[in-house]
């Protein structure tokens, strides 16, 4: 029995540790299309709807988003700010703005009001992945979770963003949005 139960947690253990070694790496979308550039998506109005599961799938929160963007050429590389207004279903009203900068060959720096330190993106092909940590207020407290935030650009119009949220390496919460440019 026990000999049974040591090469089910042997095996179980290898399993992990496969499945925890192969998640997708931004190389995995080099070649995929549409490209995304966050200037030419990024600017103008957007607008967003999207929910927040739990660690168990369930859907805890649905909010929208309405945005504003623009770019401009700086000796330091094209700078962003996309500004982001947030409201949830229960009422709560959030306000973000990002500044973000285009490093070159797809790698970007972003800055928010409630992100901690830099963020760090990469972009290649349709895909674009964002690290950061971020000060997030849950039922009147405040934690300090890290975002692994990936972008596909399914059309011109249209860009899907999912988001794990992390705390002491485990994921806590998914966040799904669908974002939308908007006509002028």
């Amino acid at each position: 029995m026990i000999k049974k139960f040591a090469h089910v947690c042997l095996f179980s253990g290898l399993l992990l540790g496969v499945m925890s070694c192969s998640s997708a790496s931004i190389e995995d979308y080099q070649q995929t299309t549409p490209k995304l550039d966050l200037a030419t998506f990024f600017d103008g109005k957007l607008t967003a709807a999207g929910i927040v599961q739990d660690f168990s799938g369930k859907v805890t929160r649905k909010f929208t988003v309405t945005m504003e963007a623009h770019w401009t050429d700086t000796p330091q590389g094209k700078q962003g700010v996309i500004n982001e207004w947030f409201v949830y279903d229960d009422g709560e009203k959030q306000t973000r703005v990002w500044k973000i900068t285009d490093k070159g060959n797809g790698i970007y720096q972003g800055t928010a009001n409630d992100i901690l330190g830099i963020a760090e993106g990469e972009s290649r092909g349709s895909a674009l992945r964002w690290r950061y940590d971020m000060q997030l207020a849950v039922d009147g407290s405040e934690y300090q979770v890290h975002f692994d935030d990936w972008m596909f650009l399914v059309d011109d119009q249209t860009i899907i963003n999912k988001s794990d949220i992390i705390k002491f390496g485990v994921t806590v919460a998914q966040v799904t949005l669908v974002i939308a440019k908007q006509e002028d």
